[in-house]
């Protein structure tokens, strides 16, 4: 049913998109946000295969962080109401550590107590459709559909010995934006994708204090909470990753 949904939301978006719109000529159609900051993972539990591996934690092995992280957005404004957002949002993370017990991973053994390099990437490209359902004096509310292409991978290495588990798929997601304006400088953003399946979850949320420090420039500084994964018959995999952000953006 979630799934009709977002094909229903994307259908709306192709059909006015192509549409002719007037826009008026202090509306800006463009923006630009560049988002960096520190992460940490509180979970990163890993068994593969789901039915047959070893359950081990990705965070033992390369210790909670922080790490480094970044991504960036696109907006084009197509129509007053009408969004659409691309998003690449990079995660790759390489440390040394242990594991506790003997570990069956992808099909290779790997022993405790002896150093194991373990790569945790899940790299995200989004395209988003939202629209603008409620604009008041103080508060905006967007609603939409995300279509994300998940490029995730798992590997360990330990003397000689290396296992891989990478996976490149789509995922649909719903889309939230709600804002509160306090004057014309400060807003407070809320920003989430996500949906919940049999299969798995995934949850992308921000809450970013924004500031308009000159004429089409925003500064922005907040947190974001990436959480989620799969439990299926080749894959169990489920991530908490915590963000503190800080974000510039230009509107053109």
């Amino acid at each position: 049913m979630l799934n009709r949904t977002c094909c229903l939301v994307w259908s709306m978006a192709i059909c006015t998109v192509f549409v002719p719109a007037a826009q008026g000529a202090d509306q800006k159609r463009f923006s630009i946000e560049i988002e960096a900051g520190p992460v940490w993972q509180s979970r990163n539990d890993v068994r593969i295969p789901n039915d047959t591996g070893t359950k081990f934690s990705m965070r033992d092995i390369q210790g909670s962080g922080p790490f480094a992280a970044a991504r960036v957005y696109f907006d084009y404004a197509f129509r007053p109401k009408h969004e659409f957002r691309v998003l690449a949002a990079p995660l790759s993370v390489t440390a040394t550590g242990q594991l506790s017990a003997t570990t069956s991973f992808a099909g290779k053994t790997f022993a405790p107590g002896q150093p194991v390099e373990g790569t945790y990437q899940f790299n995200s490209y989004r395209l988003t459709y939202r629209y603008r359902i409620y604009e008041g004096d103080r508060w905006t509310w967007k609603i939409g559909a995300t279509g994300k292409i998940r490029d995730a991978k798992i590997e360990l290495r330990q003397a000689g010995v290396s296992a891989v588990d990478d996976n490149v798929g789509f995922v649909p997601l719903l889309h939230l934006d709600g804002e509160y304006r306090w004057n014309q400088k400060w807003r407070f953003n809320l920003n989430m994708d996500g949906l919940a399946a049999k299969q798995g979850r995934a949850f992308d949320i921000a809450l970013k204090l924004k500031y308009d420090f000159a004429k089409n420039w925003t500064l922005a500084a907040g947190y974001r909470m990436l959480e989620g994964g799969a439990d299926v018959k080749d894959v169990y995999t489920f991530a908490w990753l915590h963000y503190a952000v800080a974000s510039l953006a230009f509107r053109f």
